[in-house]
């Protein structure tokens, strides 16, 4: 045959075969998928286990001083501050120097302690002369009774001026020094130089460290549950990496409901830690003194469905979505009380892309 049409004839060829192979493809990739809808997805799983001693529950809370931490630094008299040693925030040790006040009163007080003195010295030398006399037959028992009764009351007025003087260091010229009783840190400093200082308002307060407490917030339906002494944990992130956790217990509950928050409030103790400072929000869990049981599971394989918990447990090669009631988180793992039995396999990561392809 002419080679002239031999090459259009295996061009045409060629171009028939390429529809066949088109559509072999596009049918074979739907049974793929069909058989394994998520193959795609590396998805690490987890083993949902039993446990004992379930917590009643994860409320939020509030790091919070003691109130014996704070202590109020006050001038025992009105005057003004000379100089002021500290700032607020900065670290300070018991019975360093905060601020020097200079004052009119105690000069006044020791003039009056002076007074005092002299005045019990000339008493007892009346007292002596009329006891005497009074021995003697000379005078009447009664007028040495009397100076012995006055000597009293000027030995009385002398150590009161005493316990005066000795009031905040205070020296002959009325200059007194405000130090520090415990320490700790400076929470507030409320004089400056030259700046008056009553003797009614604390110029200075010290925040003592190492002591904290958590304020929480408990629902009605724990209200009831929870009692002092019952421990408490509290799972903090740390610069390494590795979570820290703080125990405690317990102090008090409330006896009543705050009407704007709907909740009761507790007071629990905690020991000091590396990232712990007041003021800071945390989330206590409540271990409680029961022995209930639940199922635990990573904490990220549980999450919000229209706003309700929801793990994805696997059923043969898929995950289907299972809505869960969970008793407490932790940053490591979630307690289930409910939607889940131990031993059941559950998604622990590409929970976004599950939660996308069961929304479809």
């Amino acid at each position: 045959m002419n080679p002239r049409i031999l090459a259009p004839l295996a061009m045409m060829a060629a171009l028939a075969a390429l529809p066949a192979c088109s559509d072999t493809a596009e049918t074979d990739a739907p049974v793929d998928a069909a058989a394994d809808p998520v193959a795609g997805l590396a998805i690490k799983t987890a083993k949902a286990r039993d446990i004992a001693n379930l917590p009643l529950g994860t409320v939020p809370g509030i790091v919070i001083l003691p109130p014996e931490a704070r202590v109020a630094v006050t001038a025992p008299f009105p005057g003004a501050a000379v100089r002021v040693y500290v700032i607020e925030g900065q670290a300070v040790r018991r019975g360093q120097p905060l601020a020097l006040v200079r004052s009119a009163e105690p000069v006044q007080i020791r003039g009056n302690l002076a007074r005092a003195q002299s005045e019990v010295g000339l008493t007892e030398a009346r007292v002596k002369r009329l006891s005497q006399l009074a021995d003697e037959g000379i005078i009447a028992q009664a007028r040495a009774d009397e100076a012995r009764a006055a000597l009293a009351q000027a030995r009385a007025s002398l150590a009161e001026q005493r316990r005066l003087a000795s009031l905040g260091g205070v020296g002959p010229d009325g200059m007194m020094t405000l130090s520090a009783p415990i320490s700790g840190r400076v929470a507030h400093v409320g004089t400056e130089t030259g700046g008056p200082v009553d003797g009614m308002e604390a110029p200075f307060v010290i925040e003592a460290e190492g002591s904290y407490q958590v304020e929480l917030q408990l629902p009605e339906r724990l209200a009831k549950e929870v009692r002092p002494s019952m421990p408490v944990e509290i799972m903090l992130a740390s610069e390494g990496g590795d979570p820290v956790l703080v125990g405690g217990q317990i102090l008090a509950v409330s006896p009543s409901i705050d009407p704007a928050t709907r909740s009761v409030l507790a007071r629990a103790s905690i020991g000091a830690a590396p990232g712990i400072v007041a003021g800071r929000n945390v989330s206590v869990t409540i271990k409680g003194n029961g022995g209930a049981r639940g199922i635990a599971v990573p904490a990220n394989a549980v999450t919000k469905i229209g706003g309700v918990d929801h793990v994805f447990v696997r059923k043969g090669k898929t995950y289907e979505a299972r809505k869960v009631t969970v008793a407490a988180t932790t940053s490591e793992q979630a307690v289930i009380v409910d939607g889940l039995k131990a031993g059941e396999i559950v998604a622990a990561s590409s929970i976004a892309e599950l939660k996308a392809m069961s929304a479809e």
